[in-house]
């Protein structure tokens, strides 16, 4: 038996400040994506997800989170971005995905990472393409990470090519 230890690369920034003085386009996909946390439907949760999915050919699409009583009836922010993104825009790479997050009830000061489901849909979406997505996370506020590709996210992601 061998052990090992799986080890993820990302860059951090200490705020979304520091990150538009080495890459602004991704700064300003991070500020759509807070922006787009006004739009959240979350009478439960009252966690508030906005993302922002830019697209090749330079369209950004925006998706918030959108909560349903008869639960998991819902969706993730960043799978509205994403789904909606390939709707409108079928066959158009993403380039980057930013996502972020606040809440009514406290401060959300560390970034926001996607959930498993997201994750996978991520997954298909480069596959699809047949190219990474920058994936930006912060929370309202404080620092923001960026990994280059999902599968900096998810170690050990399932492929179509198992099917």
């Amino acid at each position: 038996m061998k052990k090992q230890q799986f080890v993820s690369d990302y860059t951090v920034y200490e705020d979304e400040n520091e990150l538009a003085k080495f890459a602004a386009a991704d700064a300003e996909l991070l500020r759509q994506a807070h922006e787009a946390t006004g739009n959240a439907y979350v009478p439960y949760s009252k966690f508030h997800v906005g993302a922002a999915v830019r697209l090749a050919n330079g369209v950004v699409v925006k998706g918030s989170n959108i909560e349903n009583a008869a639960y998991p009836s819902g969706l993730c922010a960043e799978r509205v971005a994403l789904f909606s993104a390939q709707a409108q825009f079928p066959g158009v790479a993403v380039e980057a995905l930013a996502i972020t997050a606040c809440s009514e009830i406290k401060d959300v000061t560390e970034p926001v990472a996607p959930c498993g489901a997201c994750r996978q849909v991520m997954v298909e979406t480069e596959q699809r393409s047949g190219s990474p997505m920058r994936i930006i996370c912060q929370g309202n506020t404080g620092k923001v990470f960026v990994f280059e590709g999902v599968e900096t996210l998810m170690p050990f992601i399932f492929l179509t090519k198992f099917m």
